[in-house]
């Protein structure tokens, strides 16, 4: 499969409009599962339509493999058609008046394949899929998971080099989304087709995807595994974005602030070195508590707060703790010890804290010194 490549990406509809995408520069690895992640309007479906020639760059150069499909320097625009690419639409797209395997055959069709090669071709991938029995049927007969599996089927098919899908679990419920992410990633390890994934859902970029990339307002946050954009996110918005409950951010410097206070004197310790810090971040599983009397271990960051409320959430309880006018969001996998109205004291380890500028990037020497056991690359 071929290595996609965006050079200097840019899509602007014309007018004052902000550039839907600006200074874009991606590359999306052989046989990788990239998801695109981002709110609305962060620019990653317009990103997935350019790579599908979908839509035309405003600047900017698309390679895939050796092959330059799109340049503006160069003159190069190559048909969707002749980009071997398949797209999933967020709607499935089916043909209502065909049958689910003329459906899956329509593309092979089209390339005039050979009648046998074509139904061998159709039986694996609807075998693959657990759809062979609905051979007969029409879409309107299928759910809205099963119609997903047929348009899967219809891509794979026509075994494309690139597999590209616009949120295509978004109509399904919660329970047909959980069973689909499952197939999609079997899929991906069976046929090791690269696939850029788009969607504004960060559990399904997480249990997914091999790579992510994070856009916000037509520009690129982040690129990395998972793992890496969980853990070391590169400044507050994907931080914030990424995470359920969302992290919690403690502003620094704050007149009137305990919390702020607190954090500003734990990290007064570690000197000039963390002078550029603007603000910390604790993802609410770091947050640990102690009730008054409990041993709190030393060097940690610590603070009184009260307990405000506690969310039971089934397999996890969510607890609000207030402190004047902010608040601190902890999760925790074990019955609480403790109650509603309670004062306690918080506190999570220096290896769990996440430091940001003034301009909201992540400070690295923050991480030399409270995660000094990790070999950081960046």
């Amino acid at each position: 499969m071929p290595k996609i490549n965006l050079s200097g990406v840019e899509k602007n509809y014309g007018g004052n409009a902000a550039n839907a995408v600006a200074d874009l520069d991606l590359e999306i690895g052989d046989g990788e599962f990239m998801c695109l992640l981002g709110p609305s309007g962060c620019g990653k479906t317009t990103t997935l339509r350019m790579i599908a020639g979908l839509e035309h760059l405003s600047a900017g150069e698309i390679t895939v493999g050796p092959r330059v499909v799109d340049s503006i320097a160069q003159g190069v625009f190559v048909p969707p058609e002749k980009r071997q690419m398949g797209l999933v639409f967020q709607s499935y797209a089916l043909w209502p008046h065909l049958t689910i395997e003329r459906n899956i055959d329509f593309g092979l069709r089209l390339r005039n394949m050979p009648p046998p090669e074509r139904e061998a071709r159709v039986a694996s991938v609807m075998k693959t899929l657990g759809i062979e029995k609905y051979r007969e049927r029409y879409p309107s007969q299928l759910s809205g998971g099963q119609q997903q599996r047929v348009a899967l089927a219809r891509m794979l098919a026509v075994n494309p080099e690139v597999l590209l899908l616009d949120e295509p679990l978004s109509n399904l419920d919660a329970a047909l989304r959980l069973e689909m992410r499952a197939e999609l990633k079997r899929l991906h390890q069976e046929f090791k087709t690269t696939i850029v994934f788009v969607t504004h859902d960060q559990w399904e970029a997480m249990t997914l995807a091999t790579t992510i990339a994070v856009m916000s307002d037509g520009r690129l946050q982040q690129v990395g595994t998972p793992n890496d954009i969980y853990d070391r996110p590169a400044n507050r918005f994907v931080a914030r974005f990424v995470g359920n409950p969302p992290i919690n951010i403690v502003e620094l410097g704050q007149k009137n602030s305990m919390l702020s206070a607190s954090a500003g004197r734990f990290l007064s310790a570690y000197g000039a070195e963390l002078a550029g810090a603007s603000a910390i971040a604790l993802r609410p599983e770091a947050i640990r508590i102690a009730r008054q009397g409990d041993d709190v271990p030393a060097g940690v960051l610590a603070g009184e707060v009260q307990v405000t409320g506690i969310l039971p959430t089934g397999g996890s309880w969510i607890i609000e703790l207030t402190c004047g006018a902010e608040k601190l969001f902890l999760i925790t996998h074990q019955p609480p010890d403790a109650e509603v109205g309670e004062a306690i004291t918080y506190w999570a380890k220096p290896k769990a804290l996440h430091v940001f500028d003034a301009a909201g990037n992540r400070l690295d020497a923050a991480d030399r010194l409270l995660r000094p056991e990790r070999k950081l690359n960046s």
